[in-house]
């Protein structure tokens, strides 16, 4: 496990939240400055110079939890509100679409391109704001000075650190379903074709060397894939082309579907995607179509907050395309949690209870460990 993935882990993250939040507060006719505080004052809560000094440091990755509570807080930094069913749907967005990104990676280092993608897209959300500007830009000189030096095998630690963060995570999310890079059972669909990583060769070659190390022949076969090679590599500078369109903003009215890190193809699309319910069989894959025609209007409303409104009047996003739907969600959530309670066993001799406090200071461990990361983090956030 790699010390250095919370930072990829968590810039990646945020870049997908900001992408989801922008589109819905264009999509509804925000006011712009009502608008601009939200992301400003989000960005500006997640590249805290304290913060970003914390995350940086060589550690473990968070926990689930742990990650899953620092963006809860950092999404309620403005004066933006969501309940947890919202909550929990934009948080299924944004891992869904990170680890996306990382299972297409043709590379290792292809996971700081993806970074760097997020990262340029942040920066154009606050360009217009000197402070918050200059905290990105420490933000990229951190990513310099972390990751610069890093060899490939290091890299592919990080990427693996990643996926084993994602492993048990399938949610299926409607936009994957219908571009059918996503089954119904909530795993991707990799395409064997497309671009073979930098520095590298098109399968169909055999190259048979002798004893002095020179080629005495050369055999050609059929992959039967498409491959072709890598046109240029992608830029770790500043203002660099990052070559990959990973990490870039999927959540817009035309945008490109990526197959492989290079090569896309053009569909269009009129509204962004959702996470699909829990109880979907393999019977729904037939309607998956008229499916995501429904669920594509994710994040359809936000409640409260009227152009009328001052700004600072705190406003209500709902990830859902009625009320009823978030409502229903809750109750299920409740549900869910009720289906999990706790067996209280009353040990009336001394040396049982000795011993059942024991095991229970075993097992809260790895809890009470979770929960102080991440109330570094939040206490940073609290400061910022």
């Amino acid at each position: 496990m790699s010390l250095r993935t919370l930072p990829i882990l968590f810039l990646n993250l945020g870049g997908e939240m900001l992408y989801i939040l922008d589109q819905r507060l264009r999509a509804q006719s925000i006011p712009d400055e009502k608008a601009k505080k939200v992301m400003h004052d989000i960005v500006g809560t997640m590249f805290n110079k304290r913060f970003v000094e914390e995350l940086f440091k060589p550690q473990d990755t968070y926990s689930k939890k742990a990650m899953r509570t620092v963006f809860d807080r950092l999404a309620h930094a403005s004066i933006m509100r969501l309940n947890t069913a919202s909550m929990d749907k934009l948080y299924d967005l944004m891992t869904m679409a990170f680890k996306y990104q990382v299972s297409l990676c043709l590379r290792p280092s292809d996971v700081l391109l993806v970074t760097y993608n997020h990262m340029d897209a942040i920066r154009s959300f606050v360009s217009d704001n000197a402070n918050i500007s200059a905290q990105v830009e420490n933000v990229y000189k951190h990513l310099y000075e972390t990751y610069a030096d890093l060899s490939l095998g290091q890299f592919q630690i990080v990427r693996q650190t990643l996926l084993a963060f994602f492993q048990d995570m399938h949610i299926r999310v409607s936009i994957f379903l219908k571009d059918k890079v996503q089954n119904s059972n909530g795993k991707f669909v990799i395409s064997l074709d497309g671009p073979v990583p930098w520095e590298t060769e098109v399968p169909g070659a055999i190259r048979y060397f002798g004893a002095d190390e020179k080629i005495e022949k050369t055999t050609h076969f059929s992959s039967g894939c498409q491959h072709y090679l890598t046109d240029k590599p992608g830029s770790f500078e500043l203002l660099g082309d990052r070559v990959i369109k990973l990490g870039t903003n999927m959540y817009i009215a035309t945008r490109p579907i990526e197959t492989s890190s290079s090569s896309v193809q053009s569909v269009k699309k009129d509204t962004m995607g959702s996470v699909c319910t829990s109880d979907q069989t393999d019977e729904d894959q037939e309607n998956t179509n008229l499916l995501a025609k429904e669920e594509l209007n994710l994040l359809a409303r936000l409640v409260g907050g009227s152009q009328s409104t001052a700004k600072a009047q705190p406003f209500r996003l709902n990830l859902f395309n009625t009320d009823e739907e978030e409502q229903q969600a809750q109750a299920s959530s409740s549900s869910q949690e009720d289906s999990h309670r706790v067996i209280k066993i009353d040990a009336t001799k001394k040396q049982q209870r000795q011993e059942l406090s024991n095991l229970m200071d075993e097992f809260s461990i790895q809890d009470s460990q979770d929960r102080d990361k991440g109330d570094e983090l939040l206490d940073l956030m609290d400061q910022a």
